[in-house]
């Protein structure tokens, strides 16, 4: 029952079989399967190939079109938005990402907000692709309503999810990617397969008091925002979380708070929805646009190096730069597979099983 490492290769072939038996295009199976798989490689497990059912169970109940014609429905020379047609969010994004880019390299700065939608796998893989570009990249999205407001005792707001890349030069880039929860939902999913609890701040329960319990969604209770009580400043991650909802939703006339569509096809979607399917947020921005390019990499080096260099408390480790860890977690699993534990392999085979797909490699 222990973790086994899987190659990306197999898991990425296995992703693509499965997202063509969906109906996806050749090209749009390629997106979807390189996004996902870049949660595992990036060692975020939540958001990674342990989401592959759901998104399955979500096109087996028509809430996912697996080829939608996404398009461009309002236009400025330097924003957009952009209905993805109920797609899969693994698509969805990086084609609306790309027109950030298109329209940062024009006018300086591209900004894309996105309606009609489905969940879009970790934030942080959507903005780095404005790191080729000499770029920064944000990237962002609304979710299920999970979470509970600070003082409140129902939930209005999903995880909402931010995401950063900043380019350097002989650094490796800044890559901040964070729910404005304390805890995403996935880690609390991760934490109900090994019969574990949640560590305190993560939640509360139907009453509105602290719980430790990692099913304490299905018995109505709510994450917390990033802070986990007004003392520790969760006001603060409810107004991030809201402002997530508002670039994401409210900007392109997606479904908002407690309307947002929730990622379990099991849950009934909400009834009158304000908009349509999920929201997300792109952004790019040229560093020419601010100040010359070498300029700029020579100093955000030094800002880094500045930073790794910090004196540490003893006993501690060095001082990390956001996105070294999954930069770190890339290297290894890119090289040695990824870590599956056995529910996640035991629910892809049933998956292949259900879709006659071969799935010896899962090693069950």
């Amino acid at each position: 029952m222990e973790d086994i490492k899987i190659g990306h290769e197999d898991l990425y072939q296995f992703t693509y079989a499965v997202f063509t038996k969906m109906g996806c295009s050749p090209k749009d199976a390629k997106t979807a399967s390189q996004v996902l798989l870049s949660a595992d490689l990036r060692g975020i497990d939540s958001h990674g190939v342990a989401r592959m059912i759901g998104y399955v169970r979500l096109w087996e109940t028509g809430r996912i079109n697996p080829s939608p014609n996404i398009k461009v429905v309002y236009e400025t020379p330097s924003t957009a938005v952009v209905d993805g047609d109920s797609g899969l969010g693994l698509v969805v994004a990086p084609f609306s990402m790309n027109i950030a880019i298109e329209k940062a390299k024009i006018a300086g700065t591209g900004w894309v907000s996105v309606k009609n939608s489905n969940h879009f796998g970790i934030a942080g893989i959507h903005a780095m692709m404005a790191l080729d570009h000499d770029m920064i990249g944000m990237a962002m999205t609304n979710a299920s309503a999970l979470v509970a407001p600070t003082f409140a005792n129902e939930k209005l707001l999903g995880t909402n999810p931010i995401a950063v890349a900043i380019p350097a030069g002989k650094e490796p880039p800044f890559v901040a990617d964070m729910a404005t929860t304390t805890a995403s939902n996935g880690k609390l999913e991760i934490l109900q397969r090994q019969n574990n609890p949640t560590p305190n701040g993560w939640s509360q329960d139907e009453n509105g008091l602290p719980s430790n319990d990692a099913s304490i969604l299905k018995k109505n209770g709510a994450l917390l925002p990033l802070g986990s009580d007004k003392i520790h400043g969760s006001h603060k991650g409810y107004a991030l979380g809201s402002i997530v909802d508002i670039f994401s939703a409210v900007l392109s006339g997606a479904a908002y708070g407690p309307w947002v569509p929730p990622f379990p096809a099991y849950v009934p979607i909400p009834e009158n929805p304000p908009g349509k399917g999920l929201g997300h947020f792109f952004g790019a921005m040229r560093i020419d646009a601010f100040r010359p390019a070498e300029e700029y990499k020579t100093h955000i080096d030094h800002w880094i190096q500045r930073f790794r260099n910090a004196k540490v408390i003893p006993g501690k480790e060095k001082v990390l730069i956001p996105g070294d860890p999954e930069r770190i977690a890339h290297a290894d699993r890119i090289t040695h597979g990824i870590p599956l534990m056995y529910s996640v392999r035991k629910d892809l085979a049933d998956l292949a099983t259900k879709m006659e797909l071969s799935h010896d490699f899962l090693k069950l």
